[in-house]
């Protein structure tokens, strides 16, 4: 399948004008049923910086590319081929977070005012984590100056809308065609993140269920399994139980289950140059290998009834 929009991908480039919200891949031609009820989500990888957010940073994109799930997308690309439709973001991250609250706003970044319904006080706010972050990692300040509310609406109207219209359209078409839907939410972590807990050892995967409300527990308990069999040490919902899109999609009761996957970066990635190191292609085929476990799998535990 192609993708919906053309241009090439290279790492730190502005978006042209226009640029679509997402890349979508569907398993099936549109309008036909879904081969199965998996649709794969990575709303972190995107590396597009427009220009209306660049003329505002205090950073290069290069320090503000940090905060990217990066090649995150790739490592799910041939998701499609085994029966899962898949949806990547393309704006980054820093642009708008697609796994908050479209609102969750820092009324400290604005110069103007927030509508009451925009000034959110949650605890990713307060980290500077809101929709539009106010920092990258090591806690340097993206901005050096502050925005306008109507900056923060176009970038929730451009790419955090549509994107998530898009995802409740395929986790929709995948209900009417099984009865139910399987939303896989794929991120990666900071290799000191992997870390949390007091480990010995850090983890390799951590699987967030919004301990166990976002989803039956025979999911994560079949993913656990095939990852844990390639060699993978996996932990569950700590330091990540599930964002915005796990807990907002996660709805067993409505026939639909979502499950966060956090991979540590060192199983990749060079961090720092955010290049693809020499475990890449192994864990890209260990990706292969679950979805093609999970679209042949047994999943009449979850159907209606």
């Amino acid at each position: 399948m192609q993708m919906m929009n053309a241009w090439e991908r290279l790492g730190g480039e502005q978006a042209p004008v226009g640029a679509a919200p997402f890349d979508l891949r569907r398993a099936a031609p549109e309008g036909e049923p879904p081969p199965t009820p998996l649709v794969f989500a990575s709303p972190h990888s995107g590396r597009f910086y427009p220009d209306d957010m660049m003329s505002a940073a205090a950073l290069d994109a290069v320090s503000i590319r940090r905060s990217e799930d990066a090649l995150v997308d790739d490592l799910i690309a041939a998701a499609p081929g085994y029966g899962a439709a898949t949806l990547t973001a393309n704006y980054a991250r820093a642009y708008i977070d697609l796994n908050r609250e479209p609102f969750e706003l820092d009324p400290n970044m604005f110069v103007d005012e927030l509508p009451e319904f925009a000034r959110a006080r949650t605890a990713r706010v307060a980290a500077g984590l809101g929709a539009i972050a106010r920092v990258v990692s090591e806690g340097q300040e993206i901005y050096r100056r502050k925005l306008t509310f109507a900056e923060a609406r176009k970038r929730i109207e451009c790419a955090h809308r549509p994107y998530h219209r898009a995802l409740e359209r395929l986790l929709a078409e995948a209900q009417a065609a099984h009865g139910f839907a399987i939303l896989v939410d794929w991120h990666s972590m900071p290799a000191a993140a992997a870390r949390a807990g007091g480990r010995d050892k850090p983890c390799d995967i951590v699987l967030g269920d919004r301990f166990g409300a976002a989803c039956a527990g025979v999911l994560p308990a079949r993913v656990e399994r095939e990852l844990e069999g390639v060699g993978y040490r996996v932990a569950r919902n700590t330091p990540y139980a599930g964002g915005y899109t796990t807990e907002h999609y996660g709805r067993p009761a409505r026939r639909t289950h979502a499950l966060q996957i956090e991979i540590n970066r060192a199983l990749y990635l060079d961090e720092a140059s955010l290049a693809p190191t020499a475990g890449f292609s192994s864990l890209k085929a260990h990706i292969e290998q679950l979805t093609s476990a999970l679209a042949a799998a047994d999943w009449s535990a979850l159907k209606p009834g």
